[in-house]
């Protein structure tokens, strides 16, 4: 479970990312995250796996508050959590299968990261994780021969080997045509709904979030001005959400 409680985050600028934001997302939930550029979305899941800090208020995922883990117990916490961005976050110039591995850094020995040795085990799962998201035909392929669909089913797996509790991800079919968009779309879903993993997506396209997600929440301004089933949401309820202060807006955006 993840537990905001009266969360805000302030940035160094003094623009509010977040205010007074509680909520709780239970364990298998998929929740689309929409709002627009600069409500706070990215600052909302990115404080779940403490890329942010928050300033008050209480963060607590299966029950641990985050803001009080320190160094290597951070390192291990992220263990639990994927994360997935627009621009992917891959190393291009290598194969599909080094970058799945890259997953499995953190814990290996020091002259196996300096040797880029994995064990055979680790190969094994990052095999997997390919063909669970239809794409095990690239393994040994260079990532920049890819599509940008195929690079991020590549994210997916990385994230996927990690074994997470939770999957965020931030704009990941903001970058993908429409096709290709439902296609990655179809991927979280279904990853979903077999492994009981919590996935929490910012999304700029509304008719995927309403399609995909059952849950949704709307942000504006950095407070939750709707929390519910996506097929309870009216054309009144989007206004709400994506009502503009075109100023603030944009200066929130510079943090985002």
């Amino acid at each position: 479970m993840i537990e905001f409680d009266n969360v805000s985050k302030v940035y160094p600028n003094g623009v509010k990312a977040l205010t007074d934001v509680s909520v709780q997302i239970e364990q298998g939930e998929f929740v689309a995250i929409i709002g627009l550029s600069g409500s706070g979305k990215s600052t909302f899941i990115r404080c779940i796996n403490r890329m942010h800090d928050i300033q008050s208020g209480t963060l607590k995922v299966n029950n641990i508050n985050i803001s009080q883990l320190k160094g290597k117990e951070i390192r291990q916490f992220r263990r639990n959590i994927g994360m997935i961005f627009q621009s992917f976050n891959l190393v291009k110039r290598i194969s599909v299968i080094r970058n799945v591995l890259a997953a499995f850094v953190p814990d290996l020995p020091a002259w196996r990261k300096f040797l880029g040795i994995f064990p055979a085990e680790q190969k094994m799962i990052a095999l997997e994780a390919l063909d669970n998201v239809h794409i095990l035909d690239k393994a040994y392929t260079r990532v920049d021969q890819l599509s940008g669909g195929q690079q991020q089913r590549v994210a997916l797996a990385r994230a996927l080997a990690q074994n997470p509790q939770i999957i965020l991800a931030d704009e990941p079919v903001a970058s993908l045509d429409p096709v290709t968009s439902k296609q990655v779309m179809d991927d979280f879903k279904r990853i979903n709904e077999e492994n009981n993993i919590s996935i929490l997506i910012n999304i700029h396209d509304v008719e995927l979030a309403l399609a995909y997600c059952d849950r949704v929440i709307g942000i504006n301004k950095g407070r939750i001005v709707y929390d519910g089933k996506s097929a309870d949401i009216t054309q009144e309820i989007l206004d709400s959400i994506y009502r503009s202060d075109q100023a603030g807006s944009e200066k929130r955006a510079e943090n985002e």
